[in-house]
């Protein structure tokens, strides 16, 4: 489908969901449809349940927010749940301002970016079909049309609780365009824009010697004065400010506490009473979500105002704290990358890992526990396995300092560093070592940087340069073993025959001679103490993994190359070891023979069709792994 017949088809569907008719019509759309009247708050809940809910290790995720907001599944958990869950409830917390507070490029501006969008595609569907009354600049609530006295009545038939008063310019338009005949009124569906100012709003405070407060409530207009002879008169009033336009909807208020007060103290009203004072006017209802965001330091300097102090139970503090898990903050940089116009740069694999593992250790608070360190604790934060600790231990160091993940590196940092190498150097590659270079010299630049965190960022570098260090050993060893998997399974079978015979206290049969031997336990020991099993420790280690392959068996699944971690990690580290006189003596040549160079080539054709690296990359890694090996 081209772009012009896309076009011309979201034109036909745009006139397909357009409906119009009677106060009464709409009466009897809400017999068949009630929830067609659910409050903003509400409408925000759905949008986000409806887009799909999954569990995952006893945690709520979104699909709403997936594929956009990476690594900070708690704190959206706790935003859906304990605000918009408990608002669309008619609960207290609806009658508070909503204020993300996070350090920059945290994810803030994206997350309420997400419910903008969110709203105009969902105001489009059947669950969030929005209804107003047609020619208001509020598009406001049909339903405010039921009388006071009447409101009992209309609830006990049909189950809707109706909040609001209708606007002082629809009160006019009934009495003048309908004879006072509300079920003649006309009633339209109608679409969220922000482009279009329906339903969703943004305020930006500017000087507050210049800003006026119209931009908020709307003004009066001077040009219809003399028509109208008053200024009280609601037709000589524009109903265009920003809390006016996102009626029904949502609206952002950037940068709320920088402020000035006479803004601020609107919002007590609106949030507490749900409406706000415009003109001369009674109050004004609305139904409308606030939401702000600010960094921590404003926040703090705002709660020590005392002036502020009616403001701050108005507000719910909700943290969206850097994300702390590497493998997701991976994903920031590619998705960043992926919108930037660095697409065409060949990134080495890992480089955008050892990045990550840097910024995330810059964000980790040092834990009090005994017996863990920074690098454990990113990768227990990672989902990673660590001898000796496990899902209560993670549960207990996530507790330990609320603040952890308000601050250190930001993601921005790390992809204009990325940025400055690639168009400084000109390249059309890069690899892990480039990055951490570009990290590193941007350090000395950053002017908002402590002295004392520097050095520690310093250090944080060297540590990231050392996870590198084994993780291109692992990549060149993967490429090395020909058939590598088919070689681990092997030793692994080889390994497994042997524990079962020891633990089983039988002999095992030379499949050749049919012979009688004794387990081998040379070869135990040599795959063991890759991954530091003592003498005193191999029967305890053998008995478990005896225990998974039963545990395994039981559930009918078979036990695997990959369904022991620390195994894996003990077969990849004795086939290296095996290995290693062959890799260095290839990679360290500088004439290398006939068979040498065969070899060579075949590794580099394997890192470039398996492992995603190009020849330069490729090339770039076995250079690096033989410097490595012949320290």
């Amino acid at each position: 489908m081209t772009i012009l017949k896309k076009i011309e088809h979201f034109r036909e569907e745009e006139e397909r969901l357009k409906w119009e008719g009677t106060f009464a019509d709409y009466l009897d759309l809400l017999k068949e449809k009630p929830w067609v009247a659910q409050t903003a708050h509400s409408r925000v809940y759905n949008m986000i349940k409806d887009a799909g809910v999954e569990e995952v290790n006893g945690k709520k995720e979104y699909t709403f927010f997936k594929d956009q907001l990476y690594g900070v599944e708690e704190s959206l958990e706790k935003l859906v749940e304990e605000y918009f869950h408990s608002a669309a409830k008619r609960l207290d917390v609806r009658k508070r301002i909503l204020l993300l507070m996070g350090p920059v490029s945290g994810g803030k501006s994206t997350l309420v970016t997400m419910l903008k969008r969110g709203l105009e595609q969902y105001s489009r569907t059947e669950n969030g079909a929005v209804f107003a009354i047609k020619g208001c600049p509020m598009h406001e609530d049909p339903l405010h049309l039921i009388p006071n006295h009447l409101r009992k009545d209309f609830y006990e038939e049909y189950g809707i609780k109706i909040e609001g008063n209708l606007s002082p310019l629809n009160m006019m338009r009934v009495e003048e365009e309908y004879g006072g005949r509300i079920e003649d009124v006309i009633v339209e569906r109608i679409f969220f824009s922000e482009d279009k100012r329906t339903g969703i709003g943004t305020f930006s405070p500017s000087d507050p010697k210049s800003q006026d407060i119209a931009d908020l409530t709307g003004s009066i207009d001077f040009s219809t004065i003399a028509e109208y002879g008053s200024e009280s008169d609601p037709r000589a009033y524009r109903f265009d400010g920003e809390l006016n336009k996102a009626n029904r909807g949502m609206m952002e208020f950037q940068e709320m506490l920088k402020c000035d007060e006479k803004f601020l103290w609107h919002l007590l009203s609106l949030t507490q009473e749900g409406n706000f004072k415009a003109g001369r006017f009674a109050l004004i209802s609305a139904d409308e979500l606030i939401v702000a965001h600010t960094n921590e330091s404003e926040y703090k300097s705002f709660i020590a105002n005392k002036k502020n102090e009616a403001l701050h139970s108005r507000i719910i503090v909700m943290k969206v704290p850097y994300n702390l898990k590497v493998s997701e903050e991976e994903r920031i940089y590619k998705k960043m990358i992926e919108e930037s116009d660095l697409a065409h740069v060949h990134i080495a694999p890992h480089a955008l890992k050892v990045a990550a593992i840097f910024t995330i250790l810059t964000r980790l608070k040092e834990p009090k526990k005994q017996g863990i360190d920074l690098l454990k604790k990113m990768r227990l934060y990672n989902g990673e396995s660590v001898e000796g600790f496990n899902s209560q231990d993670l549960a207990e160091l996530k507790v330990e300092d609320p603040d952890e993940g308000m601050s250190g590196i930001d993601p921005r940092y790390v992809i204009n560093r990325i940025s400055s190498a690639i168009i400084r150097k000109q390249l059309t590659s890069i690899n892990a070592l480039d990055v951490l270079r570009s990290i590193k010299e941007g350090l000395s630049e950053h002017a908002s940087i402590t002295k004392e965190d520097r050095e520690r960022y310093m250090d944080f570098i060297a540590v990231a340069r050392k996870e590198y260090d084994t993780i291109a050993k692992k990549e060149v060893q993967k490429a090395f073993v020909y058939s590598y998997d088919e070689s681990a399974k092997t030793l692994m079978d080889n390994y497994l025959d042997n524990v079962e015979a020891y633990c089983n206290k039988n002999k095992l049969r030379d499949p050749l001679t049919g012979e009688e031997m004794t387990p081998d336990e040379k070869l135990m020991r040599s795959i063991e103490e890759q991954i530091g099993i003592s003498e005193n420790a191999k029967k305890a280690f053998r008995e478990e993994i005896l225990i998974r392959i039963s545990a395994y068996a039981r559930k009918g699944k078979k036990f695997d190359y990959n369904s022991h971690e620390r195994l894996r990690e003990a077969i990849q580290k004795k086939l290296f070891a095996d290995l290693k006189d062959i890799v260095k003596i290839t990679t360290s040549t500088k004439t290398p023979d006939e068979s040498q160079l065969k070899k060579v080539n075949e590794v580099i054709a394997r890192l470039i069709d398996e492992h995603g690296y190009n020849s330069t990359s490729a090339n770039e890694l076995l250079r690096y792994v033989g410097s490595l090996l012949n320290r």
